[in-house]
């Protein structure tokens, strides 16, 4: 009879499992060793990402002992710029900008204990990631990258050149070479992405690895409701010579915001009174009735700014004659070409005394590619139940344009 052996003294116990606190030291004692000369991990960070999104952060256990670790975050990519840094992208490190209704994982970090390199830890973890990304029904996941057999290469090679060689197998990068093995897609590669990384030079490669199974929600893409970048237009009153001089002004300013990469640029209210400094009128209600005459020259103007610069467009207020009643509408101009209005409600004496202004009904909600918000036009904010009602319908911003005197 042959002799038995007790397997049970043969196994290992290789376990990927979701982070805990009690984790943290042991990580943060492997990561010196990982990446020596790098600025280490601070416990108040793994802390907040086990806070704020416990799911998206792994430990690699081998019989009881951390011997790897990653972590990440959810962000809707497209708002993020494409030569971002590692400290945007993780807001510092504390991904207080995790997005849970984002379409993307973001990695932040991998990291496997010298010791137990070629077992496969890293392969694991990111497994763990994509079935992450399966169940959460995520469009991808996105990494930055470093490239540590660089600095050996830059003399001779840009970095361009070096990942094209390690995409050709004619360079081995322990950390490229992997991802490419992992079907992961080189996107760009950005400079200055970790200011201590010498060893990359401080560049990152920008990859992703695609969900084939990411089931759309709806046919149209909309950004969540934060964050979003508003841009608002301190706009000066002077004398101008038609409305083509108006037009040029109100270009400036949209062109502005959309270099910034705003979602949303915001005029003040009745800037288009700017108009009677040309028109010949004397009489305050039949120089706002001349006013109004001006009304499909202003709203083409906006529809055609916020289309060419891909920008949502809150157009201030402009005086509208309706049914022989003059109204004090705010319009909503969206990028798409769509455009919605919302009347004034609260007038004030001196527009009812001077210039006949009529009140509006309703407070509407406008769904539009960051979420749904409405528009309070000045005197309306000073009444909070239009808040209420603005909120109790869904929206997630309010926005408020001031006479251009009160800005």
């Amino acid at each position: 009879m042959s002799e038995q052996f007790d397997l049970t003294s043969f196994e290992m116990s290789m376990v990927i499992r979701q982070m805990e606190y009690e984790d943290i030291a042991k990580i943060l004692s492997m990561q010196s060793v990982c990446f020596p000369g790098m600025e280490p991990w601070k416990r108040e960070q793994l802390e907040s990402h086990l806070d704020i999104f416990p799911e998206g952060q792994f430990v690699a256990e081998l019989d009881g002992e951390i011997i790897g670790s990653c972590s990440s975050l959810i962000v809707n990519f497209d708002e993020y710029d494409d030569r971002h840094t590692w400290d945007d992208i993780s807001d510092g490190g504390y991904i207080t900008n995790h997005n849970p209704e984002g379409y993307n994982l973001y990695g932040i970090e991998v990291m496997v204990h010298p010791e137990y390199r070629r077992m496969k830890v890293g392969q694991r973890l990111y497994e763990a990631r994509k079935e992450l990304v399966r169940q959460m029904n995520l469009k991808s996941i996105i990494i930055g990258g470093r490239i540590p057999n660089y600095h050996k290469y830059a003399a001779e090679l840009s970095p361009r050149e070096y990942v094209d060689a390690v995409s050709r197998h004619k360079i081995y990068d322990p950390v490229l070479s992997f991802q490419l093995l992992n079907d992961f897609t080189l996107m760009r590669i950005n400079p200055n992405y970790l200011p201590d990384d010498k060893a990359s030079n401080k560049y990152a490669t920008l990859m992703e690895w695609n969900n084939v199974d990411y089931r759309a929600m709806t046919k149209r893409h909309f950004k969540t409701s934060f964050p979003v970048r508003i841009c608002v237009v301190q706009y000066l009153m002077r004398k101008i010579s038609s409305f083509d001089d108006l037009a040029n002004q109100c270009e400036y300013f949209v062109d502005v915001a959309s270099d910034a990469g705003s979602d949303f640029a915001v005029f003040p209210e009745i800037f288009t009174t700017q108009l009677m400094s040309f028109l010949d009128e004397r009489s305050p209600s039949q120089a706002i009735r001349r006013l109004t005459e001006y009304t499909p020259q202003y709203i083409e103007l906006f529809t055609n700014l916020a289309v060419r610069y891909n920008v949502n467009i809150i157009g201030g207020s402009h005086f509208v004659e309706e049914d022989e009643e003059i109204y004090n509408v705010a319009y909503l101009f969206r990028r798409d070409g769509s455009i919605e209005k919302q009347y004034k409600l609260h007038i004030t004496p001196n527009e009812r005394k001077w210039w006949g202004i009529s009140r509006g009904d309703s407070v509407r909600v406008f769904d539009t590619d960051c979420g749904k918000i409405a528009i309070q036009v000045c005197y309306d904010i000073e009444f909070p139940e239009l808040a209420r009602i603005a909120t109790d319908k869904g929206a997630k911003i309010i926005f408020t344009p001031f006479c251009t005197e009160d800005r």
